[in-house]
Formats: C-alpha cells, sequence, structure tokens
C-alpha cells in the first residue's frame, strides 16, 4: 500500500486478535521509529516503554478506562517523560553531538549555551508540559509507521498514569506515563474494521495561501 492506503486502512482497534503477536522484526521498526522521531532541538525527553506480560496487562486494564484493547494487544506501548528534567539533559545531549558529529566546541558552545538557559529559566511544570507536547509528535509517528506496516493500534489518553507508573514501577527510572498505544492485529469479528472512515472533505480542512 502506498502511504495514504495506509492511512485509509488503519482506525482505532476496538477487539485485537489475541492469537496474534508482532515478530521481533516488527518491533525493531516500531523502535527504530520511535528512536527517530522529531523532538525540540533533538534532545528526545522521552523513553518508550513496551509490554509483553499478560499479568501486567491485565493490571493495567482497570486503570485504562476498563479497556479490554490491553490486554487484548500482543504489545503495550507506554510513552513516557522525564519526571523530572534538568540541564543535565542538555550536557548529555552535547556529549552525543561530540561523540556521533565530532563538531568542534566553538560550533557548539554558543547554542549549548542557549538551551542550556532555555532549559535553566523553566519550572518543571512548563518542561513537563512541554515535554507531553513531544510525546503526542511520537503518538502520530508510530501510528503511521504501524499503519505502514499493516500492525494494527489504538492510541489511547484515557488511563491513570498514577497507576501506570505504579505498576510499571517507572520512578525508579524517572519516568512518568503520558500516552498508551496497544498494537497487534484487528480481530476479524472487530465491528468498526469495515466501516468506512469518517472524514471531512479536504476543501474542508486545508487552506491553501498562494
Amino acid at each position: 500500500m502506498n502511504i495514504i492506503d495506509s492511512l485509509k486502512w488503519r482506525y482505532a482497534v476496538k477487539k485485537f486478535d489475541t492469537n496474534k503477536e508482532l515478530s521481533e522484526a516488527q518491533i525493531q521498526i516500531l523502535k527504530e521509529a520511535f528512536n527517530l522521531t522529531a523532538t525540540y532541538y533533538g534532545l528526545q525527553p522521552l523513553k518508550l516503554v513496551i509490554v509483553k506480560n499478560k499479568e501486567i496487562q491485565e493490571k493495567l486494564v482497570a486503570f485504562s478506562g476498563r479497556q479490554p484493547q490491553v490486554l487484548q494487544a500482543s504489545h503495550l506501548l507506554v510513552i513516557c517523560v522525564k519526571d523530572y528534567y534538568s540541564i543535565k539533559e542538555v550536557e548529555n545531549y552535547f556529549n552525543l553531538v561530540k561523540r556521533i558529529r565530532n563538531t568542534p566546541d566553538e560550533i557548539m558552545t554558543p547554542f549549548k549555551k542557549f538551551l542550556t538557559a532555555e532549559i535553566a529559566q523553566k519550572t518543571q511544570e512548563e518542561l513537563l508540559i512541554s515535554n507531553e507536547n513531544q510525546a503526542y509528535i511520537a503518538l502520530g509517528n508510530l501510528l503511521t509507521v504501524c499503519a505502514s506496516q499493516e500492525i494494527d493500534s489504538c492510541p489511547m489518553k484515557g488511563f491513570t498514569s498514577e497507576k501506570y507508573d505504579e505498576i510499571l514501577d517507572l520512578k525508579k527510572h524517572n519516568l512518568k506515563s503520558v500516552l498508551v498505544m496497544p498494537v497487534g492485529f484487528r480481530a476479524a469479528d472487530d465491528y468498526m474494521k469495515d466501516l468506512p472512515k469518517v472524514r471531512e472533505n479536504l476543501t474542508d480542512t486545508i487552506i491553501e495561501i498562494q
């Protein structure tokens, strides 16, 4: 399928086939896609937790608005942000730039000072909001990649983040869950799978200025 056909094929799955699982190769594609997601200044303030444990998935259903897809899915993707974010993240980023690109310090230093000042002047609440916004970019990227690979998905926000953090022991990693996306393969009897996609006409959603 071309990308437009893939996006037309995609929908928020209501029932997954519990007998089908993603291959290691498919999971690797999702890992790479997440890691390649665009983030502001390239700082990558996100982490992806991949859950493939039915006991844990079953526990999480109760804190996911009772949505059964959390358990049915082959894997559960949880997009997280750093619970505490500091200028150390900027230092780590520029160390990575130095190692990968060997960029001279005289070129990096002005930008490094700018980013350090940007992070230092923000409160933890402001940084959390900013980083959570990046999580939505990652979600959109993963949705598109899933569609291109004919991997079914269901993006979710209606879950109890604190309980997810507790069950997945995310505090240990200085992480806070932001978004959830079960992935797998649609069930043959999912009532949504053959319904036409409901979208406005392009002329109603696009404004062209020439």
